[in-house]
């Protein structure tokens, strides 16, 4: 048998998921793993992936966790520069560009050789391809992905004589409710606030919920602008930092990302927005009947999807590149979407996961678990451009100045746009 013969039947053996029944024809993969939210989530992926190796065993996939979103991107790129290339990894889906512009990844579409390729890649929900997608091609493959939702103690509600089934609708119920559920004892000190929206982590996240609602967008398609000082950007940060500083239904300051589920756990807070990622960890440590609802609208209803894509890595092999491929297509099934979605609360990433039989069942037993994936019609993506994380840096930066007071919402806004013009300009 000549060499190029014995590649193709490698190749091919790769592909369908074969064994090749010898050491030599295993085919390794380094797969970068971003742990950022609570839970044991490298045990879930750890049973994932056994079971991929057993389904594969001529592909042999060796996990690496690299702690929080940034900190996986920074450890990649270092991979790649120093030589110790990754095959796939899951990013950010809003790191496409900084991928691409370091000639990083591979479209997907040049892995894809037979019309069940074409059919998978096809099977994504709409909403999470919009941060995939760029220049008519496709770099990343959903997979850890979500959408804001509002979570809120149905006690407290009860207590507060609001009806525990209807949390609000608009911004306008949002305050009146968040009037009624914040209590504060004798002294004037609060004991409960009405609302909680963290502003540390991903404060641009929590925000473009706000800006979605208020039917604006924070960049063009293209990612090589930025709409920070939009009047409409502006009214949206107006209404957050009213929240707390007028209003006072709302903490004071910067909330934390990682203690506001704990806040919720121990009723310091009625209402929370954060990701549907919480979900599962939610439901196993409120002690009270909670509720989740799609975000409240203003000018519409919406929420940014979030979260993160599987990328193949251009320094890999072709086999490396045959066999992420099948990895991905696995890891994708509808069975494991499914699995993932109910062990974590992430979105499952396809129509087909919500139509498995587990999925079904999960979703009859606990139907919560169906409102993120019903938000995803009001749904845009997620803020990407190039130079993502220092555009992305500029408004965190500006949020934050208005939000413990440092800037006006309009003055903090107008000084990140021109930061992220300065940055963006040369992309256009």
């Amino acid at each position: 048998m000549n060499l190029s013969l014995k590649r193709m039947l490698g190749l091919a053996m790769i592909a369908g998921g074969l064994s090749a029944g010898a050491a030599q024809a295993q085919t390794t993969l380094q797969f970068y793993f971003p742990v950022a939210v609570g839970g044991p989530i490298t045990k879930i992926v750890d049973g994932m992936v056994a079971d991929f190796e057993k389904a594969h065993p001529a592909i042999k996939v060796k996990s690496i966790y690299a702690g929080s979103y940034s900190d996986t991107l920074t450890k990649v790129l270092t991979a790649i520069k120093g030589g110790d290339v990754p095959q796939v990894s899951v990013i950010l889906s809003t790191d496409m560009y900084t991928l691409i512009d370091e000639d990083a990844i591979v479209p997907i579409e040049s892995l894809l050789k037979t019309d069940d390729d074409k059919k998978w890649l096809a099977g994504f929900y709409p909403g999470f391809m919009e941060n995939s997608r760029t220049g008519g091609k496709t770099w990343g493959v959903p997979f850890q992905r979500s959408t804001i939702v509002m979570y809120w103690n149905k006690d407290a509600f009860k207590e507060a004589g609001l009806d525990p089934e209807k949390p609000p609708q608009t911004w306008a119920e949002l305050v009146s409710m968040g009037q009624k559920l914040t209590k504060r004892d004798d002294k004037g000190n609060v004991t409960q606030w009405g609302i909680q929206i963290p502003s540390s982590g991903f404060p641009y996240w929590l925000f473009q919920a706000l800006t979605t609602q208020n039917d604006v967008r924070l960049m063009n398609e293209a990612g090589t602008k930025t709409n920070y000082d939009d009047p409409k950007v502006v009214e949206a940060l107006q209404f957050w930092v009213d929240l707390s500083r007028k209003l006072k239904i709302h903490p004071p300051g910067i909330v934390d990302w990682g203690t506001t589920p704990k806040d919720f756990f121990e009723r310091k807070v009625a209402i929370m927005w954060t990701t549907t990622g919480n979900l599962t960890n939610v439901r196993a440590n409120a002690k009270f009947p909670f509720g989740v609802a799609m975000m409240p609208a203003n000018k519409r209803r919406g929420s940014p999807t979030g979260g993160g894509n599987f990328y193949v890595f251009k320094k890999s092999t072709p086999e490396q590149q045959a066999a992420s491929l099948v990895f991905m297509k696995w890891m994708t099934s509808p069975e494991q979407a499914a699995k993932w979605g109910i062990a974590t609360g992430y979105v499952a990433v396809s129509p087909a996961a919500f139509e498995t039989e587990a999925m079904k069942a999960y979703v009859k037993d606990f139907p919560p678990a169906a409102v993120a994936r019903d938000q995803l019609q009001y749904a845009w993506a997620e803020l990407s451009t190039h130079e993502n994380q220092r555009v992305t840096k500029a408004l965190n930066d500006g949020l934050q100045a208005a939000l413990t007071g440092a800037k006006t919402p309009a003055a903090a806004m107008k000084d990140a746009q021109a930061e992220a013009e300065r940055i963006l300009k040369p992309y256009r």
